[in-house]
């Protein structure tokens, strides 16, 4: 199926439960990490959840930039009407920030109990094919009366227009039927289903359906955004590919981890949109020469070997000095398919880093050969990583310095104080291994001031290739050890719970 060309957003998907504030403060936390969304399911007859709307509206007040929806409205208990005055006074006082993604009901137990309609699933599709068109009506300023639907589930008989979102809020729909595909392709923004919820080959299906509705109507199959709620943890490989095969744009975490969230904003987001970048011919292709080549998810959980070839006459380290972790006889030599995952995505991360060295080396080639000046290559390394977040490494630092400062900056943060805290024995290697983050820092730095010693002439052009080689010996010689160490505590101890 076709890339549909829509930017690429990450969010977060955490359970909205009243028995604590981690919901508010994963919110928070995905704010600050620089997802671009964070929706909460809507079951309003569940009294261990939050009713969503209101938590939407407090966590509105709590961040500054992520979008917020409901993921998705349980349209039988939210009359439209009303739901659209809710969506727009949010959309307002967040300044611009609510999307509305709605279904149309399920657990019609539940939802009788509370006093909802119970409906048939054509009866279900109908209501809200109807409450798009109440909706729409509510949010058009339309200068020529009161808004007028009399259908066969909701009536309104000359409400009130307004008030207007200041941004064109899209309504998602979660849909996997025939008849709620043809509705999503006929009259919504974007299709919002569940991954653990398909099938192989629903995807292609569902994008077929719905591009072939929209064109039934006129429309552009691109005018519906395509995103995804994710299970478990998945790699950057599936990812890029549900991007270009799939059309998906839009990838929503499910999660209660503040370690996922984290790493999936600072290393999978990044690693992921750079892949589709080089992919649409929007990256390391407008330079010249190919793109690095993916690595292949393993099934097996195997560290990058270092190969121990030195690319400078010095180490910054000395690497005899290493300490190893200490193995047990009883290690075990199966894993659960959750910690195979979760080492796996430590090497897809480190893999990811590997191939942005070999960018950087191929930017610094072409600089020593007059291909681009150093400006230019400075430039294109900031380029790299296209989502900023809100830390830097020195006012002139690369993305490729900051892609790689805030993957250890996760380890160091929450990966190590967990190892740590389950396996006294790692407590040396730890250490080492943030010693060796500190180091690798300094060299990024030098790389920069490097650049800018070569733009301005004021430094030796030979400097530029001993610093990179430097990089390349330490940063490869890092990961490779990393690996060895931390892939078999990762998957025994799972990070997740």
């Amino acid at each position: 199926m076709p890339d549909y060309g829509h930017e690429l957003w990450f969010g977060a998907n955490p359970v909205p439960s009243n028995q604590d504030d981690s919901a508010v403060e994963l919110a928070e936390l995905a704010d600050r990490s620089g997802l671009d969304l964070v929706t909460f399911q809507d079951h309003p007859y569940q009294p261990r959840f939050f009713d969503t709307w209101t938590l939407l509206s407090y966590v509105a007040a709590r961040t500054d930039r992520v979008r917020l929806t409901a993921n998705v409205v349980n349209l039988p208990l939210r009359p439209p009407a009303v739901l659209a005055r809710s969506a727009a006074s949010l959309d307002i006082l967040s300044g611009g920030r609510v999307e509305l993604a709605l279904g149309a009901g399920w657990f019609w137990d539940a939802i009788e109990a509370m006093g909802g309609p119970r409906r048939t699933p054509g009866d279900a599709v109908d209501a809200l094919d109807e409450a798009i068109r109440i909706i729409r009506a509510i949010w058009d300023p339309d200068p020529r009366g009161g808004v007028r639907v009399e259908g066969e589930h909701y009536r309104v008989a000359g409400a009130k227009r307004g008030p207007r979102p200041p941004h064109d809020i899209g309504i998602w729909l979660g849909a996997y039927k025939p008849r709620m595909l043809e509705l999503t392709g006929r009259a919504a923004d974007g299709w919002l289903p569940s991954l653990p919820a398909l099938r192989p080959g629903d995807l292609a299906a569902g994008n077929a359906a719905i591009d072939a509705a929209a064109v039934e109507a006129g429309r552009s199959p691109a005018d519906i955004r395509r995103l995804l709620n994710l299970g478990d943890q998945i790699s950057v490989d599936r990812l890029v590919e549900l991007a270009l095969a799939d059309g998906v744009s839009g990838f929503l975490l499910m999660t209660q981890e503040p370690y996922d969230i984290e790493r999936f904003a600072a290393e999978i987001a990044p690693a992921v949109r750079q892949a589709v970048d080089r992919e649409r011919g929007t990256g390391r292709e407008s330079l010249g020469g190919p793109s690095p080549p993916v690595r292949p998810v393993s099934l097996r959980i195997e560290p990058t070997p270092d190969d121990g070839v030195r690319r400078g006459d010095r180490m910054p380290w000395d690497e005899s000095a290493r300490p190893t972790r200490v193995r047990s006889t009883d290690d075990p030599v199966t894993f659960t398919s959750r910690g195979r995952a979760q080492a796996q995505q430590l090497v897809d991360v480190h893999d990811h880093l590997r191939s942005e060295l070999e960018q950087v080396r191929g930017l610094v080639e072409q600089v020593r050969g007059g291909a681009i000046d150093a400006g230019r290559a400075r430039s294109v390394v900031n380029d790299m990583t296209m989502r900023q977040n809100d830390w830097t490494l020195g006012a002139y630092c690369a993305s490729y310095c900051r892609l790689v400062t805030q993957h250890h900056t996760v380890e160091d943060r929450m990966l190590f104080p967990y190892l740590r805290s389950r396996d006294a024995d790692l407590g040396p290697v730890l250490d080492r291994l943030a010693e060796e983050h500190k180091v690798i820092h300094q060299v990024l730095e030098d790389l920069d001031r490097a650049l800018v010693g070569n733009l301005t002439g004021s430094d030796d052009p030979d400097r530029l290739d001993a610093v990179t080689d430097r990089l390349s010996d330490a940063l490869l010689s890092h990961l490779a050890y990393e690996e060895r160490e931390l892939l078999d505590p990762i998957a025994t101890h799972e990070l997740v719970r």
